[in-house]
């Protein structure tokens, strides 16, 4: 096995690595801008971009559309011909109406989780922008291809498989997770590429199969890229930069943390999320957080009785509070520094190549 280029909406990148969209506002303009120079795909998280803004209680969905448009433009300007994505969760409230808004934005894709996109293909298929998914079992995968070829006649540009040592919200149950019953990414890679591969032969295309969760080093890549994965995804890796958007606080809660510091929590969302452990993971152990306001966000949230706000307390610690939510991948407690983006990236692919015993090009 050996590294081949990513084909993502006719353009193409020789290193196989997509920064994964992280939000809120922990991956925008100076991340994507950082990625794209060191010759890798990015994604920008959509999740409540407008957070910081004045009148963003009153009327989020505006300042959201206003902060992604700024954003997309920031990256432009300095990476016109760069492969750009944004990451949508499918668990949002009106997630149509954010599909569509990002159907006339100059960008590459919308990949979305969080749930079963099935409709995103609706609101994107007479765009220039392409659609993708991310699912945390081959079944996910067989259901949504399903439903876009047969409603669509539609397929993704790729698909990312996303295993149980992601960040942030996890597809899988806390029961499941607690049990250990969850499936490897290794294994979820090999199933869902069988399933593509249907699909690929339907439709005389290829459809990339991208590994997430848990990736952090060239050693883990070469892992996936042996297993059949076309590239893999990346995102705790990069909060350690110097150019990731997030708040300095909020890096080096992740530069700080020990192993027994990644610890599981419970979403508003419904499921199992991973994040730093801090004031707001133990004072959870005991007692609910006060949401102070809602701004009607996820689909999934109760809003009654729920253990604190989401879009709050991420809100919160991506502009510098380190009593908030740090959502982070299972493997943030090797990251021991900040560094820039093109030396994490040099470093990943200098491993990985090491791995594969590739000692030429790509």
């Amino acid at each position: 096995m050996g590294l081949k280029p990513l084909r993502i909406n006719g353009k193409t990148v020789d290193i196989p690595i997509i920064q994964g969209g992280m939000g809120i506002r922990i991956s925008l303009s100076k991340l994507a801008n950082a990625c794209i120079n060191s010759g890798i795909v990015s994604t920008i998280s959509a999740a409540q971009i407008g957070f910081l803004n004045k009148n963003f209680r009153k009327d989020p969905m505006g300042e959201n559309k206003i902060e992604l448009k700024k954003e997309i433009d920031k990256i432009r300007e300095i990476n016109p011909d760069g492969i750009l994505g944004v990451n949508l969760m499918h668990a949002i409230n009106h997630f149509d109406e954010y599909a569509r808004f990002l159907s006339t934005m100059d960008i590459d894709f919308i990949v979305s989780g969080a749930g079963l996109p099935l409709d995103l293909p609706e609101y994107i298929k007479d765009s220039k922008v392409k659609g993708a998914f991310i699912v945390s079992s081959a079944r996910a995968a067989k259901i949504l291809l399903k439903s876009w070829d047969r409603r669509y006649n539609y397929m993704p540009e790729f698909v990312v498989c996303e295993g149980p040592l992601a960040g942030g919200h996890l597809g899988f149950s806390k029961e499941d997770m607690e049990s250990g019953n969850v499936m490897s990414l290794e294994d979820i890679v090999g199933e869902t590429k069988q399933i593509v591969k249907i699909y690929e032969e339907k439709y005389g295309i290829t459809i990339p199969i991208i590994a997430g969760g848990g990736v952090h080093d060239g050693k883990d890549m070469a892992r996936m890229i042996n297993v059949g994965a076309d590239g893999v995804q990346i995102s705790t890796r990069f909060i350690a930069s110097y150019e990731c958007d997030a708040h300095l606080n909020y890096k080096m809660m992740i530069v700080n943390s020990k192993e027994s510091d990644i610890v599981r929590i419970s979403s508003p969302a419904g499921l199992p999320g991973r994040a730093v452990k801090n004031f707001l993971t133990e004072k959870l152990k005991k007692e609910n957080i006060e949401v102070s306001y809602c701004v009607d966000c996820l689909k999934t949230c109760k809003k009654v009785g729920i253990p604190y706000c989401i879009t709050e307390q991420l809100g919160n610690s991506s502009a510098g509070d380190d009593n908030g939510l740090i959502f982070t991948g299972a493997k943030a407690y090797l990251i021991d520094k900040l560094d820039y983006v093109e030396s994490i990236v040099n470093e990943i692919i200098r491993d990985c190549k090491l791995e594969l015993n590739l000692l030429g090009g790509m």
